[in-house]
């Protein structure tokens, strides 16, 4: 009850009027049966802009730490995600990748739309970079169609750093789903796995636009990370969410961070 209070009461019609998001290729989307979304991720604010656009309900595997915060903060957060259908996964240790796995697998077996953002955490500069493999071996261990989600100007909406929420127009283009049924009793091959998640890249690259980078975003913050302390400079990096996402190439992010 509470998703569709915020999505049409609280915060879906300050943001259709504020922000007049324009979306193309919605019949795309199924209307229903098990989907995967796999979208860029430019900003938190991502996971605010493509669900409005779906009249179905979408649900995102929210990092453990939302749910998990002490204080008055922490419940509020833990409320809010909960309400709105998130579901928390633990990214640490080896088997986060696993955990992911079977989360969304339930979930998709119950018929739900799963989003997932394959790059790993936000564009550190608004380029598309490489996608972490994860959402391959869900999809193929499923078999759903993935549609491709490109985002384009939430970056300008909500830049990284302290929370702004600025008057920019947001556009949000569906793909033709993306059938991987040739692939069939490939799983854990892991060039497969490659092959799929490099085509899921490639249409959000011609949905959105965006430059292309073969590093992962985690990799390249990471090294601007250190960079910064070889320099003896303390600033904090722009998504505290880096430090979070695992090395493991399988391990998709799912929550906008």
């Amino acid at each position: 009850m509470f998703y569709w209070l915020v999505k049409f009461v609280f915060v879906g019609p300050f943001i259709k009027l504020y922000n007049r998001p324009k979306v193309e290729g919605l019949e795309h989307v199924p209307t229903d049966g098990p989907v995967l979304l796999a979208g860029n991720h430019l900003s938190i604010a991502d996971w605010l802009f493509t669900p409005l656009a779906i009249p179905r309900r979408v649900t995102y595997l929210a990092k453990s730490d939302y749910f998990t915060t002490p204080g008055l903060r922490g419940m509020l957060q833990k409320f809010f995600y909960t309400q709105t259908g998130q579901v928390p996964l633990d990214r640490r240790g080896a088997d986060a990748a696993e955990s992911a796995l079977l989360t969304a697998r339930g979930l998709l077996e119950d018929g739900k739309i799963v989003g997932l953002f394959p790059e790993g955490t936000r564009s550190p500069d608004g380029r598309l970079y490489k996608g972490k493999t994860g959402i391959a071996r869900i999809a193929l261990e499923t078999g759903v169609p993935v549609v491709p989600v490109g985002v384009v100007g939430t970056d300008e909406v909500s830049p990284p750093g302290p929370f702004r929420w600025r008057r920019r127009r947001v556009r949000v283009t569906f793909g033709a789903p993306l059938d991987f049924s040739r692939y069939e009793g490939m799983v854990n091959n892991r060039f497969v796995e490659r092959a799929v998640t490099d085509e899921i890249m490639y249409r959000l690259m011609q949905l959105t636009g965006q430059e292309y980078v073969d590093v992962y975003a985690a990799t390249l913050k990471k090294d601007k990370s250190s960079d910064k302390g070889k320099t003896g400079d303390t600033g904090e990096d722009a998504d505290p969410a880096a430090s979070a996402v695992p090395d493991a190439d399988r391990m998709p992010d799912s929550q906008a961070s």
